[in-house]
């Protein structure tokens, strides 16, 4: 099964491609769409709809595994982040790839065994349970495959 992972953001959004099957995990890809600060949303949001539509194009996942929205202290973060949310799930849906969510809390619980780990221990545990040579940067792109990762144990995805 190929299983797409996106951590969303309205800056950056975290993407991985990971091949699973019986336990055997293949990185396919890993990176992230970037979009300029001094655009307007709307071009912003455009971008990274494009950039998950031709992902997805390329890569055929079958399934995808989404950071849900969780409590942000930031009104503003939170609004950026639904609306990078929105257009994620939108090219998922509308290229027939069945969505997972999963909270930062639930992939930092199943990765690293804390809830609240930090993000170098996250970076720390996917580079061992890929076999990366080094840990995967930016941390957005680690987190999509935590995503994957998550996906894959929960076997359904449903925790």
């Amino acid at each position: 099964m190929r299983i797409l992972g996106i951590d969303p953001g309205l800056a950056i959004t975290g993407y991985a491609v990971v091949d699973y099957s019986k336990g055997d995990f293949g990185v396919v890809d890993f990176g992230v769409i970037r979009t300029e600060k001094g655009l307007a949303v709307a071009e912003r949001v455009a971008e990274i709809y494009d950039g998950m539509t031709e992902l997805i194009g390329t890569y055929q996942p079958q399934r995808a595994a989404v950071e849900s929205l969780f409590f942000y202290n930031n009104q503003k973060t939170a609004i950026d982040v639904g609306q990078a949310r929105g257009v994620v799930i939108l090219a998922c849906q509308k290229n027939n790839v069945a969505i997972t969510e999963f909270t930062p809390k639930q992939v930092k619980q199943l990765v690293v065994g804390y809830g609240v780990a930090d993000k170098q221990q996250v970076q720390y545990m996917i580079k061992n349970i890929f076999s990366l040579p080094e840990a995967p940067q930016p941390d957005d792109a680690a987190d999509a495959l935590g995503l994957c990762y998550a996906y894959s144990v929960t076997g359904a995805g449903e925790i």
